[in-house]
Order: structure tokens, then sequence, then C-alpha cells
């Protein structure tokens, strides 16, 4: 999938846009005409890329603006965490908004108020003031995850959810990995509060672009109608192995189902170490390992950049292994307890006094943890039976994984300042990793809603 989506990428000049009717005349090759869907991938993997530029933002400025709101690490701890309260709150009615007003009404709302959100941070003039802000963004974020996996349901393949899951939340780290290069000479030229602003601005382009290009796979015009044909005939392949009813189950239903409690709690243990990374990784580099604000660029440039590639490159060989007889059935879940259990190598950090191979243990951790998110999002669409449900569910997801997550900057707070090193604070995120991958394998090994107990047992 990786190869034909650059090939929709490097065709993009070939391809003539016609404003009034947003419809594409196409002279291409028939491989790049029938996929154009990677150009979803793409709104998805910006839209993700945005969200986390927004919200690493605040970890790079933090030193100047500790110093000016006189901040204690505690204090840090909680900035860092608060977007994620609002946001985790809001993620189960985002879910819900978005199955009845459709992804395209819901992204767009939600990237404008996030990003409005962004650039009033830079007029912060007081701790509360700061917090509004932060609050307010997460708020907006809320709807992001919910409308990107409704999406990718609309238009991918059954086959295709691993390689294009991914790809949407690659972006998650290659946000952090292009703020890391750029933030230090932004605030360096405009000062901590002209970051946010830039910050900000990015998502209104994304929005324009948005409005203007998206909408259902059944109705848009640039779409070739035997694309058409393959999305609307095999999105829904692991449904119809699952079950043949049409009949959308709810939250409360599936709520009941020990799988949607196992998805949740995996989710969980995985985003405490991704946001003890996103807010605390610069603190880290610079105070423990004694690095320049030059270097701690670099140094958290390098592993995220490089997680965006090995990410999507696992999800597409997650889908290769499975092809069509390991979707349904959930599968799935042993990839991701490999790597959860590749991601508990941050519990050596502490010990490792070389550099390098520090650098090493982060990319292997964090490339572990994003394709972990990527593959279980992808395991929720295998064994959710509707689609209807799945942003609901997948708020319910996001929210398990981010009430950990939202603990991650504030523990690590506490810790700092209570033993004056991170020392623990990798000790606790390797062993929630640990605990995550026994969970996958426990938890998750039936549909959400099976169709009889013979169905079930079969496939478990």
């Amino acid at each position: 999938m990786a190869h034909r989506f650059q090939a929709a990428v490097s065709a993009s000049k070939k391809v003539e846009i016609m404003p009034a009717q947003a419809s594409f005349s196409v002279v291409s090759a028939p491989s790049v005409r029938h996929y154009r869907r990677g150009w979803i991938a793409l709104f998805l993997f910006a839209l993700t890329m945005i969200n986390y530029i927004d919200r690493i933002s605040l970890s790079f400025a933090a030193k100047p603006i500790a110093s000016e709101f006189h901040l204690s690490s505690v204090a840090l701890g909680y900035i860092f965490s608060s977007f994620l309260w609002t946001y985790t709150l809001c993620l189960i009615p985002s879910g819900m908004w978005t199955d009845r007003s459709g992804t395209k009404f819901t992204a767009g709302v939600g990237i404008a108020f996030w990003s409005a959100s962004t650039i009033l941070t830079g007029a912060a003039w007081s701790f509360p003031s700061l917090l509004a802000t932060r609050l307010a963004m997460g708020a907006g974020e809320a709807t992001s995850h919910p409308a990107a996996i409704r999406t990718i349901r609309e238009w991918m393949p059954a086959s295709e959810r691993g390689v294009s899951t991914a790809m949407f939340n690659s972006g998650s780290y290659a946000g952090p990995a292009l703020c890391a290069v750029v933030a230090g000479p932004v605030i360096a030229t405009f000062g901590w509060r002209g970051m946010f602003v830039v910050a900000g601005a990015i998502g209104f382009v994304w929005l324009a672009a948005w409005l203007y290009w998206f909408g259902s796979p059944e109705k848009v015009a640039w779409l070739s109608e035997p694309e058409r044909t393959k999305i609307l005939s095999e999105r829904s392949l692991a449904t119809t192995q699952t079950d043949n009813s049409t009949q959308s189950h709810g939250l409360l239903r599936l709520l009941r189902t020990r799988t949607l409690w196992g998805l949740a709690l995996t989710q969980g243990c995985n985003v405490y170490s991704q946001y003890l990374f996103l807010t605390w990784l610069p603190s880290y580099l610079q105070t423990s390992r004694h690095l320049t604000i030059l270097k701690t660029g670099m140094f958290t440039a390098v592993p995220y950049g490089l997680t965006v590639v090995l990410v999507v490159l696992l999800g597409q060989l997650s889908d290769r292994i499975l092809r069509k007889r390991g979707v349904a059935s959930g599968r799935r879940r042993n990839m991701i307890a490999t790597t959860m259990l590749a991601s508990s190598v941050i519990l050596l950090a502490p010990i490792v006094s070389n550099i390098w191979i520090l650098l090493g243990l982060i990319t292997i951790s964090l490339t572990g943890i994003a394709t972990t998110s990527a593959l279980n999002f992808s395991l929720l669409n295998d064994l959710l039976p509707d689609s209807r449900d799945v942003s609901r569910a997948m708020g319910f997801l996001v929210v398990g994984g981010n009430t950990f997550g939202l603990l991650a900057p504030i523990v690590t707070g506490y810790v700092i300042a209570g033993t004056g090193s991170f020392t623990w604070a990798f000790i606790i995120a390797g062993a929630l990793l640990v605990g995550g991958a026994t969970a996958t394998l426990t938890m998750t090994r039936r549909p959400m809603i099976a169709v009889s107990a013979v169905t079930a047992a079969a496939q478990s």
C-alpha cells in the first residue's frame, strides 16, 4: 500500500483540479487512477500531525514559560496534562456527535476550535489563562480520533486498515519531530508566544483543504468508479464475517463486552508512556543528560522521525500477515503484544550511559508505542460488528488511553520533585507496557458482539 500511496503523491502534478466541480482529470497510469483514497490517508496524517504539533509546542516552550510565570516542576506537570482533562471528557460525546453529524463537519469544527485556542495560548498572561487555553484546545482535539477512525472505516477496504491507521497515527510522531526541528528557531525569532500563533495558523490551512475536497466515497466526483466499487464492496469485510445483522448495537451494549474493556486497558497502558515522552522528554534530555537546547531538538526529532517511517512499515506488515483470515478473528492482538513488549526496553534507560544507545532505546520504544496504538485502533475495527458504532466505541477506547495518559505528566512531575531523577518514571512506564501486552492477549479474544457461542468459540 505504501508504494501505491507514494505513486499517488508523485503523480499529483499530473492531476488537473477543476475548482467548480472539485473533480480531477487524470492522465496517469491506471494504478494511480484507482488509488486516490491515498489522499484521504494523507489528510488524516496531516490532521494528526497538526494535532500533536499543538500539543507538544508547550513542552519546547516550557523553560521560558516557567521562567515568566514562576512555575515549579509540579505546576508544569499539571499544565502539560491539562488539555487531556477536557480531551478525555469530550471524547465519547465527540464520538456520538461524529456518528450523527458525519466526519466532514465534526473534524472541521474541531480543528477550527483547537487551532484558535492554540493561537490564544500565545496571549496568555498568567497560569490560569494558560490553563484555560489548554483546556479549550483539548476539547477541540477530542473530535480528531473518532472522526479519523470513522473516515478509515468508510474509505478503506478492510484489508488495508492496518496500514491506513498506521499512517494516520504516525502523524502523532511526525508532529513532534517537525516541532523539535523548528521550535527553537521560531522561539528565538518570535518568542514563545509567536510559536503558538504559527502552530495554530497551520490548522486553518488544513481546514480550507478539507472543506473543499473531502466527502463520502459514495459522492465525491474525483473518485474513479472502479475504485469506488472496490471501497464500497470491501470496506465491511470483517463485519460480514462476524455479524450479518444490520442493527447498530450502541455503546451501552458494547460496554458489557470484555473485549472493549481489554482494548481500552491496552490503550491506557500504552498511552501512559506516549505522554511521558511527549511532555517530559525535552526536559529529561536537558536536565538529566545535560544536552543543549539545540541537541535536545535533534535527539527528540530523530526518534520521532524514524518512528513515522517504521510505524507505517509495521502496519503494512500486520495487514500482509493477516490478509483476510486473521482480521475478523482478532489475531492482530499477537502483534500488539509483541510491539508493547518491545516498547518496554525503556526500562533500561536509567542504566544506560551512552547517549547514542539511549537514542536507540527511545526510538525502539516510541516505534513500539506508535505501532501499538495504530494496531489497537485497527483491532477495534476488526472486532466491531457494525460501522455505525465505530466513532462511539473509538471514543471510549481513547478515553481509556487518556485516563492513563493524563496521569503521566502529573505523576512524573511528582516523581522528579520527590526523587530528583526520572528513574521511577521509566520504571512505571515499562511496567505498564508489560501489563498492556498481557491485557491484549487475554481480554480481546472475541468479537464484541458474537453471533453465537459456537461462532465466538471458533474465532477465539
